[in-house]
């Protein structure tokens, strides 16, 4: 999946209100992660089981990242993995990741455990029923976690209805143009509001992996995990600790970009004249999104 397709690809297949800024949101957002932090969750007899759905061309690192976490955490006392882990598609058939890693999903849907977290990395796959699948295995999950883009499946789920959620960066205005009903948050590495979470871009996977790690076992544990695999970021305590991030980000952000996503590279053949001005888009998604809700890219 190239970075084109991972923007367009993520959210082609998706009334408007205006993304909620951090600040509007920061109260709101911090009870919730309170509430959520305040309740542990409650351990299983035997490991927890985590369940990755994936299909063709899902984004490596948001399934990668994840994985990584949850399969170096170990029982105190056992010294056994506290997280049983395995992929699940629709079908079940091989198919390839963002790269072209080949990989062999565990289970189909159709004989597919019920898991205690499921994660959702970014994808395509859109289809009713994997929606209908979500649906069903979040109705029971403790916890249903997306990375990146993949919440636009929850959102597309109906399971983002009113609540704060973030995404990838280049993303927030098509999650908030195309779900009108999810209160979009920017600039945080991921938002928890108890049994549905949603990370931003990419490596913010790991972080809210280690904050359900935090959940289950207590924040040490998720330290120890943290130090064992060498990550240096904070954000899994703090999802508003983002470094310089988004002052680089916004550094990049003031050249020549798609007025939509904010990403490039944008081509001279996608562009559209409005209110005298032309504007240059990075795909024709980004186009069709800019007319659903021009006042919000228009600059005065």
């Amino acid at each position: 999946m190239t970075r084109r397709e991972f923007m367009v690809g993520s959210t082609a297949m998706l009334g408007a209100t205006a993304i909620a800024s951090p600040a509007a949101l920061a109260k709101d957002n911090a009870n919730r992660r309170e509430q959520a932090a305040a309740k542990p969750l409650r351990l299983p007899r035997g490991p927890i089981s985590v369940a990755f759905l994936v299909s063709e061309g899902f984004q490596m690192i948001d399934f990668a990242g994840p994985w990584e976490i949850f399969q170096d955490v170990t029982d105190p006392k056992s010294g056994k993995p506290s997280f049983e882990l395995f992929t699940v598609s629709r079908t079940g058939t091989p198919l390839k990741a963002s790269g072209g890693l080949k990989v062999t999903p565990d289970h189909a849907f159709a004989d597919a455990p019920v898991p205690n977290v499921l994660v959702i990395p970014a994808q395509t796959d859109k289809s009713a029923d994997v929606l209908a699948w979500i649906r069903k295995v979040a109705a029971h999950a403790d916890v249903t976690m997306s990375v990146c883009t993949g919440a636009f499946l929850l959102a597309e789920a109906g399971l983002l209805d009113g609540l704060p959620a973030t995404t990838h960066h280049g993303a927030y205005n098509i999650l908030a143009v195309e779900h009108p009903h999810v209160k979009v948050v920017e600039k945080v590495r991921f938002v928890d509001t108890g049994r549905v979470a949603t990370a931003s871009g990419l490596s913010a996977g790991i972080d809210l992996a280690l904050h359900i790690v935090a959940r289950y076992f207590g924040a040490a544990i998720a330290d120890q995990t943290a130090t064992y695999v060498e990550y240096a970021g904070y954000g899994w305590k703090n999802p508003h600790d983002t470094g310089d991030l988004f002052s680089r980000i916004d550094k990049e952000h003031k050249g020549l970009e798609c007025p939509v996503c904010h990403m490039g590279p944008i081509g001279k053949d996608v562009s559209t004249l409005y209110e005298g001005k032309t504007y240059y888009f990075c795909s024709d998604n980004c186009r069709r999104i800019f007319f659903k809700q021009p006042a919000r890219f228009v600059k005065h």
